[in-house]
């Protein structure tokens, strides 16, 4: 019983003490945020069909559908095309600034009201992996996605840096503070929310999170008020992180699970009919010569069953999951290329990066510091903590979601 007992408190003490994965979530953060983005530089061009007024999907329908489901979108305050067009942008700016990790806790919950926005005006726009980024935006915003591989990051080892612990004065993140939280107030006073409770609640929520955490790091001498707040950090981060673990292996499961109720799964013949699908085949060449070997098509077939539905028991032996995650990462790779489903691919891949291992990142962030040295030598300079560098100076607490100032 004793044992049992120690066991628990060190699962607990893991938990709430630290935010595991950071480098994982620092991916998924890059990932879907750069998936987001590059798909909405690719349909810039057709953005008034796909999103806006031009659209088969017209202003009136979108509110009707809107009005029976309740799905959020800002895009249904207005049909006018000058609001579409900044809403569109907003977008756009919200992707590149979290790919770089620029106010990280800001930025995650305009990120989600982004996707959320443009998403929900038009449902019949995408190609499944829509779905994943659908949910994983409304995830990261529990993360504390910023505590590596950001401008957060290198902004809070400078603050750490700093003579004697001094703290300069900091104008963005209250500003960001005041300009959302009146946002907020005039949108919900004008009843721009009506119909929708979730996304506000959740709005309300994060800004009411700053504001405490505001007043808590000002006005308070005592460090357990600020104990506690890390500690509620850690625990919705370390909880976002195991639901997106999670809603992978559910997706992966069941679409393992679903192919084998089917008879030309089941048969090995499956992945032939894709290949020759006028709208999955942006190569005909190469996809005529994947087809052209029978035993290929069923070797492919009966593999990608197994891999998926194999996969969320794998994840009890190390080994074997990085095998296989290997494996299902170059498959997206392959679909991407062959059946023309890069932004589905993405999606997936930055899904996956939360099982990917530590080790494995912080190679990859070595090569990427080294190669970001050649190319830019003043830009590439190896900061603290890194691999070759000086020795990381601990982490401000303010870091992260949570405890960060905007």
């Amino acid at each position: 019983m004793n044992r049992f007992a120690l066991s628990v408190s060190r699962g607990v003490a893991r938990v709430t003490e630290s935010a595991l994965g950071p480098h994982q979530a620092a991916v998924i953060r890059i990932g879907f945020s750069a998936t987001w983005l590059l798909f909405l530089l690719r349909e810039l061009p057709h953005r008034q069909e796909l999103y806006g007024p031009d659209g088969p999907w017209s202003w009136d329908l979108a509110r009707q559908l809107t009005a029976d489901n309740g799905a959020f979108t800002v895009l249904m305050w207005s049909d006018g095309r000058f609001w579409f067009e900044t809403v569109y942008a907003l977008a756009l700016l919200s992707s590149v600034l979290l790919l770089l990790g620029w106010r990280t806790r800001t930025l995650s919950v305009l990120f989600m009201v982004g996707v959320l926005s443009l998403q929900n005006r038009s449902i019949f726009v995408g190609d499944g992996g829509d779905n994943v980024l659908h949910l994983m935006s409304l995830y990261l915003v529990f993360t504390r996605c910023g505590q590596v591989w950001s401008l957060d990051a290198r902004r809070a080892r400078v603050a750490a840096a700093r003579a004697r612990g001094e703290r300069s004065a900091d104008r963005v993140g209250p500003g960001l503070w005041i300009v959302s939280g009146a946002v907020l107030t005039a949108v919900t006073a004008g009843g721009a929310f009506d119909g929708d409770w979730f996304v506000p609640a959740l709005l309300w929520a994060v800004w009411g999170a700053q504001t405490l955490r505001w007043v808590v790091m000002r006005r308070t001498r005592t460090a357990e008020p600020r104990i506690l707040l890390d500690v509620a950090a850690n625990v919705l981060h370390n909880g976002a992180l195991f639901v997106i673990a999670a809603e992978a292996c559910l997706i992966y499961a069941t679409a393992g699970w679903y192919k084998i109720q089917g008879s030309r799964w089941q048969d090995g013949t499956a992945v032939y009919y894709p290949l020759h699908l006028d709208s999955f085949s942006p190569w005909p060449g190469l996809a005529d010569l994947l087809s052209s070997s029978g035993t290929m098509v069923l070797l492919v077939t009966y593999g990608t069953v197994i891999v998926q539905v194999a996969f969320p028991f794998t994840l009890f032996n190390r080994r074997v999951k990085n095998v296989l995650l290997a494996v299902m990462m170059t498959e997206h790779a392959v679909i991407a290329v062959v059946l023309g489903l890069p932004f589905f691919s993405l999606a997936m891949i930055s899904a996956d990066a939360v099982f990917l291992p530590t080790a494995f990142l912080l190679l990859l962030g070595g090569w990427t510091a080294r190669a970001r040295g050649r190319l830019f030598p003043r830009a590439g300079r190896t900061l603290p903590g890194a691999p070759g560098g000086p020795p990381r100076i601990p982490e401000n607490p303010e870091t992260g979601h949570v405890g960060s100032s905007a």
